[in-house]
């Protein structure tokens, strides 16, 4: 938008900047996301619809003319005796490539697929099909794989000259004449005013209630609105530019085009509710006052909306920078031997498939054919694209892999662990800032995310994304969800009663049982207890230390002669002083669930501890107290995944494992020892490892700690950096903390060095840093040797 928006112009002017400009910022060596590894660059719109166009062949040639070989077709085309959608015949014997991919001699096709084929390079199959933007993309896809990126973008340009021009060949343009009216339309309006008529008068006869009656509207003009749609679809000439733009994934959706040829259908009011007047008109006929009132009231909020949420999801952003900004790569290998299991089932509750999830990481234990029981990758082995088109049809129960989850690494991870860089389609290069790359791979889809509202303009029928952006905050903030789900405290049996209530007469007759709306779950256990005797009056001892006892034997006589007998079972422990039975004994938790709330147990289940018994979110506080890490870094995996793949934004899981394990980066000091460290404070485990070094170095006692889990803001917060936490949020706080304690900042991230104007030490600035460490000169480097490791 042009409101006066400013932007700044960089020169680069050293050598150095010229040629990292030159070589790592170059559009042709940035075609791959890194969010995702999918091509970022894949031809869209009229280079979409003008190969759609040419490589959609018409079925109804009638006479299917044949020709000895390609130039002889170009020639006819030329001479105008066909057309490029003509269906002909064509014989490839003297194409040995062609001849090759498509393993027969006479070929039918059209010669827009020809001519489409003939821009591809020669490791790619022969397309006899129509090329939409779907095909489009994993051509591009198959393209990156077997070449390098300059090629691949030669490519690229040869397809979007090719679209461009054969789209303006094609003379499409859109008129009003293009969207036909939909005859059906009148009477499929009629019969859903018969239908709400209907409605009406069962309500009006106390046979329905209101929100009965709302539901049954509600549904009636969605039905109707989807046979609308259909009619719409059938009024088009399929090769027509309407239908050709849409079906080629060029502009349009079928739902925007409904809404100009049909009818715009339900609405919903600013607070999100379906308005149960529908929007009859389309924005052909024209609205009247009332249609054009309520549908414009719903699509305004979604203009808000946006306006307000890029801010939050900018904000996001900025604080996932914050906590992930100092992990870099910093090491070959860790040493790491336990891994992360990726299952099957798993991978199926978020909409992958395991093999996706696994490509580029390097696998534990080696992974076989089942059939054959050969060994399709070694252990120590990396999974690459080819690795993993051997694997799919393989079906694999699991596998265990490397994972930033469980590097060893007490600052930044190692190359194994981290695997590809999605990037460059290759094994991470040492220095790689990853922290950065994933913060903005989770938050530039944040944008995303929330502009969904804006798009269908207001139309009912898709859920406002409030969960979206609002929910991944929650998570990586570590709050209290809204709709918190119940856990069980204690693994056990579970029984689910419900409480009746009945009411007697005078004479003790039962008139009336109801049961209450809310439920009992009570989960049976075993726990240990121990059953304790002071022994200072004492005569004689009856057991011996470590003997086995039962309910009712005779532990000891006291002083008065009476027999002390034991209350339950257990194993006895003598000392001087007393005199304990430890068993186990049945005991039972309650909770009390409220009516209406669904249950995920059922009476007579065996549940584990933590186990979720209502729907909801889990408090993630909660859920590492009863489960531990492992289960916390699932979660947080699977919700992230969930609402991004939602919103149908892919996004790779080592993005989402970096925040993570930076949200478990910290410890709490329970006792301090020998160290410089305080108790009660939470600090880098980087940092308690480094002290706990030096007092061990120097015989002292090392500090104690327990593992704490802290939402990203409290994370940046605590930082070893003073620059950088300031730099974050409450800059006075963190710098009169600092001032008071005398803290010392090594200048250990990208953050504290940016503040001083130092080199970062990530990247092309990684090598420079590692030699400055050394004291090797640094003046002989050359630029380009810096940027070539890259």
């Amino acid at each position: 938008d042009f409101d006066g928006d400013q932007m700044a112009v960089h020169v680069p002017l050293t050598e150095e900047a010229k040629s990292e400009a030159k070589n790592l910022m170059l559009a042709t060596h940035n075609l791959l996301k890194p969010a995702t590894g999918n091509p970022i660059t894949t031809p869209t719109m009229d280079m979409v619809w003008g190969s759609y166009y040419v490589t959609l062949m018409d079925e109804k040639t009638s006479n299917v003319k044949n020709f000895t070989d390609i130039e002889e077709a170009k020639l006819a085309y030329a001479l105008r005796k066909i057309t490029l959608r003509d269906k002909v015949r064509i014989r490839v014997t003297d194409e040995p490539k062609i001849r090759a991919k498509l393993k027969e001699d006479v070929v039918e096709t059209c010669l827009g697929r020809i001519l489409f084929n003939e821009l591809l390079p020669e490791k790619l199959p022969f397309y006899n099909e129509v090329i939409d933007k779907k095909k489009m993309g994993s051509i591009v896809k198959l393209c990156l794989e077997h070449y390098d990126f300059d090629e691949v973008a030669v490519v690229l340009d040869k397809i979007k000259e090719f679209g461009f021009k054969q789209l303006t060949k094609s003379g499409f343009s859109w008129g009003m004449d293009d969207t036909p009216e939909v005859t059906k339309k009148k009477e499929l309006v009629e019969e859903g005013n018969q239908k709400i008529e209907q409605i009406n008068e069962q309500y009006e006869m106390g046979l329905l209630t209101p929100d009965e009656r709302y539901t049954k509207v509600i549904e009636t003009w969605t039905d109707i609105k989807d046979r609308v749609t259909e009619q719409t679809k059938g009024a088009l000439n399929q090769d027509g530019p309407v239908y050709t733009m849409i079906n080629a994934g060029a502009r349009g959706s079928w739902g925007q085009l409904t809404q100009m040829m049909g009818m715009k259908g339900l609405v919903t009011n600013p607070a999100g509710q379906i308005i149960e007047l529908p929007v009859k008109a389309n924005f052909r006929e024209g609205f009247n006052v009332l249609e054009y009132y309520i549908s414009s009231h719903g699509s305004r909020k979604g203009l808000t909306d946006t306006a307000l949420r890029t801010a939050n999801a900018g904000y996001l952003t900025r604080r996932l920078v914050d906590v992930a900004q100092d992990v870099i790569v910093v090491q070959e290998d860790c040493g790491d031997t336990d891994g992360k299991l990726f299952t099957k089932t798993d991978s199926e509750s978020m909409n992958q498939t395991l093999v996706d999830r696994i490509v580029g990481r390097f696998v534990m234990a080696e992974i076989k054919n089942p059939k054959t029981g050969k060994a399709v990758v070694k252990k120590g082995g990396i999974i690459t694209q080819d690795v993993a088109r051997e694997l799919e049809p393989l079906d694999i129960q699991e596998a265990r892999v490397r994972s930033v989850l469980t590097c060893k690494l007490p600052r930044g991870v190692c190359r194994k662990c981290y695997g590809y860089d999605l990037a460059y389609n290759e094994l991470v290069k040492m220095g790689t800032s990853v922290g950065i790359i994933a913060a903005q791979s989770i938050g530039e889809p944040g944008t995303q995310l929330t502009m969904r509202t804006f798009h269908t303009g207001g139309v009912a029928g898709g859920d406002d994304i409030t969960q979206g952006l609002p929910r991944v905050e929650e998570i990586f903030e570590a709050r209290t969800p809204k709709k918190k789900a119940l856990l069980s405290e204690v693994g056990g049996k579970v029984s689910v009663t419900q409480p009746e209530r009945t009411i007697k007469g005078p004479k003790g007759d039962i008139i009336a049982k109801s049961s209450f709306g809310e439920k009992i779950v009570t989960v049976s256990y075993e726990d240990n207890e121990d059953e304790v005797h002071k022994l200072d009056q004492v005569e004689k001892i009856k057991v011996k230390d470590g003997e086995t006892v039962n309910d009712g034997s005779t532990l000891y006589i006291n002083h008065e002669g009476k027999k002390i007998k034991a209350k339950k079972s257990g194993s006895v422990s003598l000392d001087d002083k007393e005199l304990t039975v430890s068993g186990k004994v049945e005991k039972q938790q309650q909770y009390v669930i409220p009516a209406g709330t669904v249950l995920y147990v059922k009476d007579g289940e065996t549940i584990e501890k933590g186990a979720q018994l209502t729907e909801g979110s889990l408090d993630l506080d909660q859920l590492y107290k009863l489960r531990g890490r492992e289960a916390v870094e699932e979660y947080i995996l699977k919700e992230i995944q969930y609402i991004y793949k939602s919103q149908g934004q892919p996004l790779n899981d080592k993005h989402v494992e970096i925040v993570t394990k930076q949200m478990f980066s910290r410890v709490y000091v329970v006792d301090s020892g020998d160290t410089n460290l305080l108790e009660g404070e939470i600090v880098e485990y980087s940092e308690l490892i480094e002290e706990n070094d030096k007092a061990k170095a120097e015989k002292g006692k090392q500090a104690i700690s327990d593992q704490v889990f802290l939402g990203i803001s409290k994370v940046s917060l605590s930082t070893k950096s003073f620059l950088a936490a300031a730099s974050f949020q409450e800059t006075a706080r963190v710098l009169i903390n600092a001032a008071v304690t005398g803290k010392v900042d090594k200048l250990e991230g990208l953050k504290e060095n940016v503040i001083i104007g130092r080199l970062i030490p990530a990247g092309t600035g990684y090598k420079i840093n590692q030699m400055i460490e050394k004291g090797e000169p640094v003046d002989e480097i050359q630029p380009e040797t810096a940027v070539e490791e890259k």
